[in-house]
């Protein structure tokens, strides 16, 4: 059992999020760091897949849609977490993520999404 390595698509690339999230020890990197501003959905999520990299994004409706495209193609990738922007603070998302880190492993990830909403913590 592996621990999620995460992939922080440009849109949910916020700094204090990423500082604190790499702060608990998780695994994180972003769109920028990995040169892929500016590309295409798709290619943020194959990008993820090929590292093995769970993709965190707000593009909810886009990539909720990518995922049924790919599972019914029989294309595998390394699941998502969703996110409405706007919706959580900086540090409910750390804490919702790092609870989510702490409960499922890339294993159980992989070919789901789990929607951020639906890990309150507290």
């Amino acid at each position: 059992m592996s621990r999620i390595q995460f992939y922080v698509d440009e849109d949910a690339m916020d700094g204090d999020l990423v500082r604190a999230l790499r702060s608990r020890g998780l695994d994180v990197l972003t769109a920028l760091d990995a040169g892929m501003i500016g590309r295409a959905d798709e290619d943020h999520l194959r990008f993820a897949t090929n590292q093995d990299r769970v993709l965190y994004s707000f593009n909810l409706a886009d990539f909720f849609q990518i995922h049924g495209a790919w599972l019914a193609a029989g294309s595998p990738h390394a699941g998502m977490i969703l996110a409405q922007q706007q919706r959580l603070s900086v540090g409910e998302q750390m804490r919702r993520i790092t609870r989510l880190a702490g409960s499922r492993t890339a294993e159980s990830m992989r070919n789901n999404v789990e929607f951020l909403n639906n890990w309150r913590t507290g």
